[in-house]
């Protein structure tokens, strides 16, 4: 009888574990699906996109290069630095959790990856300037159009404006402006050159306000009265997005300070009482190993640190 028992229960926990593992493998297979389609959906996203710029760089009539705000290329001098910049700092943790000069260099050479955050990071500092500038603009903008301007009139308005505000020539918004004056002196609709720079902006607030434009000049609808709701939707939201960053930005400090401590503290015993850490430095025993846990321990809390104060609307 408990022979009948014991073979039922390991039969039990065995379709127990069969049915786990199956639920777990379908779940992970649905997932592996979904960013098959979300990684098919970017690729076809960012082809439609490459088209579109290459048709809207042959529209162009004039003198002035186009900006793809979409992408971000870093020049030799910014890859150099950036990259020497944190191979030091990586160099300085090896050498403080390691000491062997062999593994400084392992760790120095991740400093290679370093160029993609950092184009990632000003390609959305450029963006972020593109919209606070295009914030201006709109507002001059909707003022220049309840003076009883037209529409072309009102953008040339708005470009004189905008130097005023804005001294140098090379200013993102200023540039965009001056190209879509010229289009439209060239023969080209106004429309199509807002809708071309609302395309490469690739920011939300101006492809929303470019279809707004559109619709509204083509429908014959109040174009003052949208353009000034639209000015005063995108200005609260960018109030909106400063408030946040100024509310969580003591606790980005106190989290790039959580993350230094750490390292600083090792570094003070390393100096003050360096036969305290001789056994974490002793690669004939677990001590590397303990230093290298410590160390992605480390890592994560910073990624992790990253991607709670990352706040997107």
């Amino acid at each position: 009888m408990n022979i009948i028992e014991n073979v039922v229960g390991i039969v039990i926990i065995i379709t127990l574990l069969a049915v786990l593992i199956l639920r777990r493998w379908k779940r992970r297979a649905a997932i592996e699906k979904e960013k098959l389609e979300e990684k098919r959906a970017a690729a076809h996203q960012k082809k439609v996109r490459d088209t579109r710029l290459k048709i809207i760089a042959g529209r162009n009539n004039t003198d002035r290069k186009l900006i793809d705000y979409g992408s971000y290329t870093l020049s030799l001098r910014e890859w150099l630095t950036t990259v020497i910049m944190v191979g030091a700092v990586f160099a300085l943790i090896g050498y403080i959790f390691y000491e062997k000069w062999w593994v400084v260099l392992i760790v120095s050479l991740f400093s290679l990856l370093a160029p993609i955050w950092r184009r990632k990071k000003l390609l959305n500092n450029r963006k972020h300037i593109l919209n606070l500038q295009f914030k201006e603009a709109i507002q001059s903008l909707s003022s220049s159009l309840a003076a009883g301007r037209s529409a072309e009139s009102a953008f040339k308005e708005v470009a004189s404006d905008l130097r005023l505000l804005y001294p140098d020539p090379d200013t993102y918004i200023l540039r965009e402006f001056d190209i879509i004056n010229r289009r439209v002196e060239n023969g080209d609709t106004l429309e199509r050159a807002i809708e071309d720079f609302a395309q490469r902006s690739d920011v939300e607030d101006i492809q929303n306000f470019a279809d707004v434009f559109i619709t509204c000049k083509r429908t014959g609808g109040s174009l003052v009265e949208v353009i000034q709701r639209t000015a005063t939707i995108i200005g609260d939201k960018l109030e909106i997005q400063q408030d946040i960053q100024v509310q969580i930005s003591q606790k980005k400090f106190e989290s790039q300070i959580l993350n230094v401590m750490p390292v600083a503290m090792v570094l003070l015993l390393k100096v003050t009482s360096g036969d305290y850490l001789d056994p974490l430095y002793d690669w004939n025993g677990a001590g590397p190993i303990v230093m290298t846990v410590c160390l992605m321990l480390l890592i994560g809390a910073l990624l992790l640190g990253q991607k709670i104060m990352n706040i997107e609307m």
